[in-house]
């Protein structure tokens, strides 16, 4: 499920690059809001690979992404008068879905419990 949400967001921020360029101001927002919204096409595919490479680190990453781009997008949004939206919406559920999941996950994980394709756990 972690994998899938970021996909999702992957899709959506590679498609934003496509249409508008690498360098594109997001319509004039702050360099380092740029930065960030930018850097989430790379770092979002960066975690689903480790999720299945190395889970542990790929569940931290996730759990380091969706926080920091929820806290992001919640100040964002408060200091630019912005009203929420389904997008914004969603990545919070999808915060609150990575901290209720998020012990068991890493408990499975770093038991051995997680059977991946290729894995010598997996059936």
């Amino acid at each position: 499920m972690y994998a899938t949400c970021l996909l999702g967001a992957t899709i959506n921020h590679a498609v934003l690059l496509l249409q508008h360029g690498f360098f594109w101001d997001y319509g004039g927002v702050p360099l380092a809001t740029q930065v960030f919204w930018t850097s989430l096409t790379f770092v979002d595919p960066a975690a689903i690979v480790l999720l299945f490479l190395r889970p542990a680190a790929g569940v931290w990453l996730t759990l380091a992404i969706i926080s920091s781009d929820v806290a992001h997008n919640t100040w964002f949004g408060l200091a630019h008068g912005m009203a929420a939206n389904w997008m914004y919406y969603s990545q919070v559920a999808f915060l609150a879905f990575v901290l209720l999941t998020i012990r068991m996950v890493l408990r499975a994980t770093l038991s051995g419990e997680v059977a991946l394709p290729g894995s010598h756990n997996a059936d």
